[in-house]
């Protein structure tokens, strides 16, 4: 597929979110996927048949975290990505914020070195990946309370799990949940300092939502 079918069917897609993608950020989110094909012929870095391109793929790996990115707080500079496996949803949403500075954590060694290349690939400036399980990064005390917001997709979401990414969080920031159709909404289950704020839609195509939950300041109460 040429760069001009591929630039085509992304605008395309986009169009139908209500997106408009800078001719940049394109380029660079076509290098991002063809990289991702390529490797993904050696390793499992997504489930998606990459070679077909289908609407789903476009809007699952490249469309859906670009949505995302519009619930991104204002001035938001740190972004860590639990789980990150191929790239997605991290990549494209550090692409769509450029002020981001993110940090990748994923367990698997091979997929880490394939996020390595890709932060080089597309000039991701400021972008690290941390090759490892994310409980293992809160022994590091200069990671607690310093990203403004957390990311996480296709995990099974615990309260126990929650009261551990929340340490990454600072006060007043977010931890966005990426949801399929069938996934629960955590909304009641939630453990404080973390609350529900607001579930986005993402995608009517793949039925998709985005489930907002911030940091309240301590001494803070829930409004009711």
């Amino acid at each position: 597929m040429t760069t001009r079918e591929f630039q085509d069917r992304l605008g395309r897609r986009a169009k139908r979110a209500g997106l408009t993608i800078p001719s940049d950020t394109a380029l660079r989110l076509e290098t991002y996927f063809r990289l991702l094909e390529t490797w993904n012929r050696k390793i499992n870095l997504t489930g998606f048949n990459l070679t077909e391109l289908t609407p789903d793929t476009l809007d699952r790996l490249l469309i859906e975290p670009l949505v995302a990115a519009r619930h991104v707080p204002t001035g938001a500079t740190r972004m860590l990505d639990v789980g990150s496996g191929g790239g997605s949803p991290a990549i494209p949403m550090a692409l769509a914020v450029p002020s981001m500075r993110l940090l990748m954590v994923e367990s698997k060694t091979r997929k880490s070195v394939f996020l390595r290349e890709a932060v080089r690939a597309v000039a991701l400036e400021g972008a690290e990946v941390a090759a490892s399980r994310y409980e293992e990064l809160l022994a590091r005390p200069e990671l607690h309370e310093a990203h403004d917001l957390v990311t996480m997709r296709a995990v099974r979401v615990e309260p126990r799990l929650l009261s551990n990414l929340q340490a990454f969080i600072k006060p007043g920031g977010v931890l966005l949940l990426f949801r399929g159709t069938t996934a629960a909404d955590p909304s009641e289950t939630v453990p404080p300092p973390l609350a529900w704020s607001a579930t986005f839609p993402l995608l009517e195509s793949l039925r998709s939502r985005l489930v907002v939950l911030e940091k309240r300041h301590v001494g803070r109460q829930r409004s009711t």
